[in-house]
């Protein structure tokens, strides 16, 4: 029997239930130092980060509780077609319930429905699942960073045509 889960758009409420996913999960994979998205001011109000333009955070719910979420923006430092998927992070409740797989689409849906041309992101070595999704949904691996995001900790750059 799978878990059911829903995925909306984050709201205020949502803010510190996902400040606090990231800031557990992120250490989980070695990202909790300098040079990654754990260090983003965002981090604590994504829900207003995100009411940007051309911007939208998405939460994945499980009987009312937030177990994670992802985002697009346009890319820092990069050109105008290009979004970022940002924030992508799941308490491991979420993992394995297609949750990660249902959060990349309704995210790569928004941004072509925004007009982006290209989606990246970045990682790092050690988050293998999660870039198995990205490989699965057709990002190709990159030899060196777009942009400017300031997560020089990121080791792993990948993009995909919209």
């Amino acid at each position: 029997m799978s878990t059911a889960f829903t995925l909306r758009p984050i709201t205020s409420d949502d803010d510190a239930a996902m400040a606090a996913i990231i800031r557990r999960v992120m250490p989980e994979f070695g990202a909790g130092g300098a040079g990654f998205a754990i260090n983003d001011p965002e981090v604590d109000w994504l829900s207003r980060a995100y009411a940007a333009p051309r911007s939208a955070y998405f939460v994945v719910e499980v009987d009312g509780q937030v177990l994670g979420g992802a985002g697009v923006a346009p890319l820092e430092g990069g050109d105008a077609d290009t979004c970022e998927l940002r924030k992508m992070y799941f308490l491991s409740q979420a993992r394995g319930l297609g949750a990660g797989r249902a959060m990349m689409a309704r995210c790569l849906e928004t941004a072509r429905g925004f007009g982006f041309r290209r989606c990246y992101i970045e990682t790092l070595d050690g988050m293998e699942s999660a870039m198995r999704l990205y490989e699965r949904t057709g990002f190709t691996r990159l030899d060196a960073p777009l942009g400017a995001t300031g997560h020089g900790g990121c080791d792993r750059w990948y993009a995909l045509a919209l």
